[in-house]
């Protein structure tokens, strides 16, 4: 929701602490305000700040710009009328903050009494009160058919014992529970989150222990508090989410996907078709033949080692095989070790004996036909696919090679080499918690701007290293702490704002690089090594160097690890899940960002020089594309033909170029030539 002059919002506890701060912060950007409260006076002073801080924005109105009206949240006459007031004043709600709450007067440990004037009064105010109020807010909000944001104020008392306020604790730790178990109302438009920081100057934090105050890192500042409230409102993707705000950490979400995903239930493999929200029309004629792409000379020139052919479709398939018609194949930099032989063990003869052998590691597609003994898998769903041959517009696997997904969406092939490897190597090798300084190389590539997002996510400090302002740029959005371009400033020198190392290093440059992260690395750092990019170009290709430096390793207690996903295959499918769920909740962003030239007539030769591509997503069904200027506005020419002359020669220019989704709309159309309009973000 955008904080815009008109909307309006009513705020419970808005005559002091945090309540007060947010109503007039809310009257900066031009918003109308109810402050709802029992302190008659604050209240009415507080209404005045708010039409004074309005009047920039509004004038000649025949209403007041913020009203008070007073009122006991433990009472629902008191809080009907309140929210009919604010209704008939605004003609809506659009933002509701309850903030009303208090401490517990008498310690636990020393109340005698049956707790109606303490600890009752306390849960009573703190729970029971944002239960009702959020109860009403969603109820005026569906009323009005429009979406709608509620804010309810917990604390990190709920998050973790209070071990001074027990009840306190108790009461907040009941507000983040309901408001997270309130997500699905985001399907109405309407989002629930929860603010949860540690000890602010209000009245209420004054009374702490100072010792305790100053072992938390200090007072919270009531900005970041406001920060922190303004990003759960405007963040269309927050819904159910609990943001914990402490000096320490900065702003978190809780709690981590990590740890979330400890106690999320998932569909198993024996009933993942319930989780699948797409289904394809089933009408489709499967052809007598396919094209496919192979390699056929051992070459890192993946233009000359390749080639297309047209291959008979066998059918029936055996048992327990899947047949899935490819709809996005990814292309990868390791395309070029691929068609080489560096991914198959023996010598050169004997690997030369395999040729020819299919080409393309990843694909998108639909399942267009199953074996007899296939019971967890039906024609017409979406599905991917990490196995080679996935270059050709049919694919025969055994059934346990097929990853069930929701929808045959393009972001997903970014999500299987990519995304997975992110995901697998920092929990698996890297061991990643929260509260880490992790490093990420190469942080704008394909598997780089998914490990800077999974490290923030999980609660770390991220720095990153890339090369130009635009890679910068983009890092900085994902939420990077320090982006280093190298292009700018000088890497050694920047990592050494980091005296204590960084914990984690996320590596897929080596050369220089790996030296400079050897040396940024930790005690008891973990250094993950999960590509070599500056060695795939050259004349020949990837070639291994001598390392001499493992004495440096023992010294500091050190672990360097390779990683190759292909051995963690048990774990895809956990995985992907997981990085779909992120993905479809908007924690996780796929970047979509296209670099092509004019008028391409492809014919799949992929990539004369591959070193450096990272096109995350090709629909391997064009025949033609055609790219206007620089505002990236692209115009593609599909011709869906039941035959299509896949001889894709892409593109001797197209180095560097990275093709992140091109979608195919309307896959088993007859229709000769559709039109798509992408409107990409540079």
């Amino acid at each position: 929701m955008e904080l815009k002059p008109g909307l309006s919002a009513l705020i419970t506890g808005g005559a002091s602490g945090i309540g007060k701060a947010l109503s007039l912060a809310l009257a900066r950007k031009g918003l109308f305000v109810t402050i709802v409260d029992f302190a008659e006076e604050k209240g009415k002073e507080v209404a005045c700040l708010v039409e004074k801080e309005n009047s920039r924005f509004h004038e000649k109105l025949e209403f007041h710009s913020a009203i008070f009206v007073k009122c006991d949240v433990t009472n629902p006459r008191d809080i009907t009328l309140a929210f009919e007031k604010h209704v008939a004043t605004y003609g809506g709600l659009d933002i509701c903050i309850n903030s009303a709450g208090i401490g517990n007067p008498v310690p636990f440990k020393d109340d005698k009494t049956d707790g109606t004037k303490t600890w009752r009064h306390t849960i009573n105010v703190n729970l029971v009160a944002v239960i009702d109020c959020t109860r009403f807010a969603i109820k005026t909000m569906q009323a009005q058919q429009k979406p709608g944001v509620i804010i309810n104020v917990g604390s990190s008392a709920g998050l973790y014992p209070l071990f001074l306020g027990p009840v306190y604790s108790a009461s907040k730790g009941g507000v983040i529970m309901f408001t997270r178990s309130l997500t699905p109302y985001k399907r109405q438009g309407i989002r629930v989150n929860v603010l949860c920081p540690e000890f602010v100057r209000t009245e209420m934090g004054e009374k702490m222990d100072p010792k305790l105050i100053s072992l938390m890192g200090g007072f919270v500042p009531m900005e970041m508090v406001v920060k922190g409230a303004f990003e759960l409102i405007t963040d269309e993707s927050r819904a159910g989410s609990c943001l914990w705000i402490t000096n320490r950490r900065g702003l978190e979400y809780w709690p981590t996907p990590a740890e979330e995903a400890k106690y999320t239930v998932r569909s198993s493999s024996s009933s993942s078709n319930d989780m699948i929200s797409f289904q394809a029309p089933l009408g489709f004629q499967l052809p007598h033949n396919f094209k496919k792409l192979v390699v056929h000379t051992l070459s890192h020139h993946f233009r000359d080692s390749t080639h297309i052919i047209s291959a008979p479709l066998k059918l029936p398939l055996e048992s327990d095989q899947v047949l899935l018609k490819v709809i996005y194949a990814g292309v990868n930099a390791g395309d070029v070790n691929f068609s080489a032989g560096r991914y198959f063990q023996g010598t050169k003869e004997e690997i030369s004996s395999l040729l020819p052998f299919d080409a393309g590691f990843e694909a998108v597609g639909i399942i267009a036909a199953i074996g007899d003994s296939v019971r967890n898998l039906k024609v017409g769903t979406p599905a991917a696919l990490m196995s080679f041959g996935c270059y050709a517009e049919f694919v025969k696997v055994p059934s346990k090679h097929i990853l069930p997904i929701p929808r045959p969406d393009p972001e997903i092939v970014a999500l299987l080499t990519s995304g997975l490897t992110a995901s697998i190597a920092l929990e698996k090798v890297g061991q990643m918690k929260s509260g880490q300084v992790v490093l990420v190389t190469a942080a704008a590539g394909g598997t780089g701007q998914f490990a800077v997002q999974l490290a923030k996510l999980a609660g770390n400090k991220v720095v990153a290293t890339c090369g130009g302002k635009e890679k910068a740029r983009l890092l900085k959005e994902l939420g990077v702490d320090r982006v280093i371009d190298y292009k700018a400033e000088d890497a050694k020198t920047a990592l050494k704002e980091f005296p204590k190392g960084v914990d984690i290093v996320y590596e897929s440059v080596g050369g220089n690089m790996f030296d400079l992260c050897l040396d940024a690395l930790a005690i008891r750092g973990r250094l993950i090594v999960i590509g070599l990019i500056s060695q795939y170009r050259g004349k020949n290709g990837w070639t291994p160097l001598n390392y001499p430096r493992l004495e440096k390793l023992l010294s500091k207690s050190q672990n360097v690890s390779g990683f190759v996903l292909g051995q963690y295959g048990h774990l895809w499918k956990e995985h992907l899940l997981r990085l779909f769920h992120l993905y479809s909740s908007g924690k996780l962003k796929v970047c979509i960002r296209l670099r092509m030239l004019l008028s391409i007539c492809i014919r799949v030769k992929v990539l004369a020089r591959l070193s450096f591509a990272s096109i995350q997503a090709l629909n391997i069904k064009w025949l033609s594309c055609t790219m206007t200027r620089k505002d990236f506005r692209v115009c593609i020419r599909l011709r869906m033909l039941s035959s299509i002359c896949i001889q894709c020669q892409i593109l001797s220019v197209v180095t560097f170029a990275k093709i992140q989704a091109f979608k195919m709309a309307k896959l088993w159309s007859e229709a000769d030539e559709i039109i798509l309009h992408l409107q990409v973000k540079p």
